[in-house]
């Protein structure tokens, strides 16, 4: 065998599948030892191929078992080959395999050839070296190779997407199949669905576009890497990817809530002194956010100072409504007071701003006029809990009230 050849030709296998070398090898070895069985042995043995790397032999091995009459079912060869065996006559359990000398051996025979052998070991005997195989043995090696390689294949896949999971890729749009969104990611491809992607949000093939990896299932015969755009923690991780702060833990995300396609609540929280978490995030001039904007289409985003007061919390969550004062109750509910002519804003389209800051800080946040604090107000409670209303679609008009806000500690009322 030219080794130089086959080291080549599996270094050139290895890097273009991007797996190890070991295991093309691996694949090759068990080619040829089912190749061998084919061709010479017969059906019940195991054999075993071993390529010695320096001189470019092969040598292959019988495999045998050692095993005792605890491990196999030891059947006399004169006996009727029907005879039932049924656990607690002589010992003899019924769930164990049948002893054959060809795949076992016996362990007081094992002894005499390895006195340290124990049970459950594996012993191995040379056999006649041979290459000159059959078509059929050959078809059979060619099909080890393929299946070994692809085996090989989809566990680097699986094992590299598998730590990408929780973070952002950027794929390709590949074709699009009864809704669903096929990506090209190079060395896979994964699968965006429906209710993954941005209402709304148009895809054509051959456009590069980013997606949050949800999961990564192995379940199926080829690993599916499941895509979304939809998943709020989209929005935090394109952030992550923008804003030095927030990837080096100066600033962190305490929470977000999102309508994808529509609109994104975010609250930001800084761990070191002097250092304004919303500023960071908008960017000199809005750089940074308008780099998320452009990613998200006409999704709006409202960035706000993460309060410990809930008072707080829920008046900055209400933006750009101006909030006067902020009732708490033990239920965590609260009633948010507003000025008449911030009613509309503080309650949003449909709904919608009351919405996600019900979801962004974890209460039932109920808004009232601060002219008339008793008369509850059309579509101005929300709860954390009834956030499964139905979603607002993204408009492209901006309206009143639908600009995004970046709302400071100690912005003046």
């Amino acid at each position: 065998m030219d080794l130089k050849a086959l080291i080549q030709g599996v270094a050139q296998i290895a890097e273009d599948k991007k797996i190890e070398a070991a295991k093309v090898f691996e694949a090759i070895e068990g080619a040829l030892a089912a190749a061998y069985k084919k061709e010479y042995m017969t059906r019940g043995v195991i054999v075993k191929a071993k390529l010695d790397m320096e001189s470019g032999d092969i040598k292959f091995f019988q495999v045998k078992e050692v095993v005792d009459e605890t491990t196999v079912k030891i059947v006399d060869p004169e006996s009727d080959e029907t005879e039932e065996f049924t656990e607690g006559i002589d010992g003899v359990d019924a769930a164990l395999p049948r002893y054959n000398p060809e795949r076992h051996l016996l362990i007081g025979e094992a002894k005499k050839i390895k006195k340290d052998v124990k049970v459950g070991d594996e012993l191995e005997f040379p056999l006649e070296a041979k290459t000159d195989f059959g078509r059929i043995a050959a078809q059979t090696a060619k099909q080890v190779v393929i299946q070994k390689i692809r085996e090989a294949e989809r566990e680097s896949i699986v094992a590299e997407f598998k730590n990408k999971e929780g973070q952002v890729v950027s794929g390709i749009i590949q074709r699009f199949e009864r809704g669903n969104v096929f990506i090209d990611l190079g060395r896979a491809v994964g699968i965006m669905f429906p209710n993954e992607a941005i209402p709304g949000e148009f895809y054509k093939t051959g456009e590069r576009m980013k997606f949050y990896i949800l999961s990564v299932q192995t379940e199926t015969r080829n690993a599916s890497i499941i895509l979304s755009r939809a998943h709020p923690k989209f929005v935090s991780k394109l952030f992550e990817m923008e804003v030095p702060e927030i990837a080096d833990k100066t600033v962190e995300i305490k929470a977000i809530a999102r309508e994808p396609g529509s609109r994104t609540k975010i609250a930001v929280a800084s761990n070191v002194e002097g250092v304004d978490p919303v500023g960071s995030c908008v960017g000199q001039r809005g750089t940074r956010v308008m780099a998320v904007n452009s990613e998200l289409g006409q999704e709006k985003l409202d960035i706000i100072e993460w309060s410990e007061d809930p008072a707080k919390f829920i008046a900055y969550s209400l933006s750009p409504a101006k909030v006067r004062s902020v009732e708490l109750s033990d239920e965590r509910e609260a009633k948010a007071f507003v000025p008449d002519d911030q009613q509309s804003l503080a309650i949003g389209k449909g709904g919608q701003n009351v919405r996600l800051a019900a979801k962004l800080t974890g209460w039932k946040i109920d808004v009232r006029s601060q002219s008339k604090p008793d008369e509850a107000l059309e579509g101005g409670t929300a709860s954390a809990e009834d956030i499964s209303a139905e979603k607002q679609e993204a408009e492209s008009a901006v309206e009143e009230g639908d600009k995004p806000v970046y709302h400071k500690v100690g912005e003046e009322d």
